[in-house]
């Protein structure tokens, strides 16, 4: 597996299969994040569209406080399950780890802005740390400590999804996992990319934080 993911599927030799491997990883990955798990679960269930409630927001945090924890621990797993998908995918497709920034970039797109249920989804904070476990198995362990530390300490889900990504780039500079430095560009345009996301899809969270009106997690 580690030959498969050093050498790719794909070599780098620029030719018809190269450009073919690229474009397919990309549309699959936005195609997969498209795959919004919290409209599917519960339209399955026979509920109303969790869009319609809470945050308005399709992801775990409004699943939990909407429909309880059954289907936000479901849609939790699914999310970070697609974007480990994303990752492996890239990783596998061509060689090292740049590529596989790339389809995660694009499967965050597309859990943000899903084709198929009106380009409204969610934040794409699971999805992210899915994706992070794969890309960076180190970082990603810390990213979710350091999460679960600011959420207990402040009580909001938003501000602990901002801070612990935006910790994103540095730790992966830092503690590289497959490729060591120097840091290649692409990597770390998107290891910047995925916290500016993600802090973008919580603006309205923090205009609500700024006006004391976000709300805070149950004790």
């Amino acid at each position: 597996m580690r030959e498969l993911i050093i050498n790719g599927l794909f070599l780098l030799d620029g030719g018809v299969s190269l450009v073919l491997a690229i474009l397919g990883g990309i549309i699959f990955s936005y195609l997969l994040g498209s795959v919004n798990f919290s409209i599917l679960l519960t339209r399955m269930a026979g509920k109303p569209d969790i869009r319609t409630f809470g945050s308005g927001n399709a992801g775990a945090t409004n699943m939990l406080r909407t429909y309880g924890k059954k289907l936000a621990i479901l849609t939790l797993f699914l999310d970070m399950v697609k974007g480990a998908a994303a990752a492996f995918l890239g990783l596998v497709l061509l060689p090292m780890d740049d590529f596989a920034y790339v389809c995660v970039f694009f499967c965050l797109l597309g859990h943000a802005y899903p084709c198929y249920f009106g380009f409204r989804g969610g934040k794409a904070v699971a999805t992210s740390f899915g994706a992070i476990l794969v890309l960076n198995p180190i970082v990603g362990i810390l990213l979710v400590i350091v999460f679960f530390l600011v959420a207990m300490m402040s009580h909001y889900v938003s501000v602990a999804s901002m801070l612990s990504l935006l910790l994103f780039p540095l730790l992966n500079q830092k503690i590289p996992f497959y490729s060591a430095p120097p840091f290649f560009v692409v990597k770390m345009i998107i290891s910047v990319l995925i916290p500016a996301l993600v802090i973008f899809l919580h603006r309205k969270n923090i205009v609500r934080l700024l006006h004391g009106e976000e709300v805070k997690m149950e004790s």
